[in-house]
């Protein structure tokens, strides 16, 4: 398999040519990961399938959980002497990341995958439809730099279909819908545009919305289990229990993910250093709340007031849109709650990359200290 078959660039080439030029002398490789566990890695290579672990130096300057590999990254590989596994040395810059806040009180981050070119979020169009969580959704596809798509499965059992594809439609602003039946195979070739030889494309959604059921459709052969959701409220179980790269028979590569009982927005810096010392290089937006939510930005620029706080202030354009029908007001209400999340992370994030730089400069001077201590006079 050629290596531009598993997604590989002029981009990533040129990244890679920039670590040989500081790290000749070793037979450096590199492969795609398409499992990620917590001590080994199975990698996707032109050589074929195999498996590799971390360096001790890699494990030794990783500062977070997103210096790690994950499902998607284009990693530097050697191989491993006497063993059929290879050594991974580093994380070659990613040009689109989906990060979310990890579940828990602690304050960090989880990497979900890397290097997508299109991010399909997945909704059922049973009893569990939500709109303002598509709209969550939206924001953590755009902030990502992948291209969303929202997929409407399991038409098969609704029955006004068309009133909620409109109604995702008037949220989606500038994203594409798609309307489909995993399970009766109805309209699934709506999506072959994005699933082209090389391309990278990932499922995102809760459990139960059918994300196994349309990977197992797109491969062609039953591959991921399935199971059925609960009647009352349509909520599913996770099938899906790790994130795992695929190669479909249409030569383009997806990613299931398992479903998602929380999804917590992750402020992420496009510049933040990686195990290997690269910069990532991808390019998702400033805000992805700001790109959901694009209808409420310029109607805001149109206000009287430069600070308007859209209540009950005169000429406040939001709430002229409200009263006209324009715009709903729960949209309006799911747009500030998603602000203030974000404003709220951000300042953990802040709170905690200090402690952690407080936690570095200890270990710095307790290092420096011991060494002066063994020096001779």
């Amino acid at each position: 398999m050629k290596l531009e078959d598993l997604g590989w660039s002029e981009t990533f080439a040129h990244s890679f040519e920039c670590w040989l030029e500081l790290h000749a002398g070793k037979d450096y490789q590199v492969g795609r990961v398409a499992i990620a566990h917590r001590s080994q890695y199975h990698l996707y290579t032109a050589h074929g399938n195999t498996t590799a672990t971390l360096t001790g130096k890699f494990r030794h300057q990783a500062q977070t959980t997103e210096d790690f590999p994950a499902v998607g990254d284009w990693v530097v590989v050697r191989p491993q002497p006497e063993t059929p596994q290879y050594l991974i040395d580093a994380v070659l810059p990613r040009r689109s990341q989906i990060v979310r806040q990890a579940s828990g009180t602690r304050t960090t981050a989880q990497l979900i995958a890397t290097n997508i070119d299109t991010l399909f979020l997945v909704s059922g169009l049973d009893h569990d439809f939500n709109l303002r969580r598509i709209e969550r959704y939206l924001s953590l596809a755009w902030k990502s730099g992948a291209q969303p798509v929202v997929i409407l499965n399991k038409a098969d059992v609704c029955v006004n279909i068309e009133e909620k594809q409109k109604a995702v439609e008037e949220s989606a602003i500038a994203v594409t819908v798609i309307p489909l039946s995993a399970l009766h195979q109805a309209n699934l070739t709506a999506h072959n545009p994005y699933l082209n030889p090389g391309k990278t494309v990932a499922l995102l959604g809760s459990s139960g919305v059918g994300k196994s059921t349309l990977t197992n459709q797109l491969l062609g052969k039953e591959q991921q289990s399935t199971q059925a959701v609960r009647e009352d409220d349509s909520r599913g179980r996770h099938t899906t229990t790790h994130r795992e790269m695929l190669i479909l028979p249409s030569g383009a590569l997806l990613i299931d993910t398992p479903g998602m009982r929380e999804l917590q927005l992750w402020s992420t810096d496009q510049t933040t250093d990686q195990g290997s010392g690269s910069l990532n290089l991808w390019e998702g937006a400033e805000s992805g709340i700001e790109e959901t939510f694009q209808d409420i930005e310029k109607l805001s620029a149109q206000c009287r007031f430069r600070n308007c706080q859209h209540g009950s202030e005169p000429g406040c354009a939001i709430q002229a849109a409200i009263e006209t029908g324009r715009l709903s007001a729960k949209r309006l209400n799911n747009y500030r709650k998603l602000q203030k999340e974000e404003a709220y992370q951000n300042r953990r994030q802040d709170k905690q990359a200090q402690s952690n730089a407080k936690a570095r400069w200890k270990q710095i001077t307790k290092t420096a200290r011991k060494r002066r201590k063994n020096e001779p006079y």
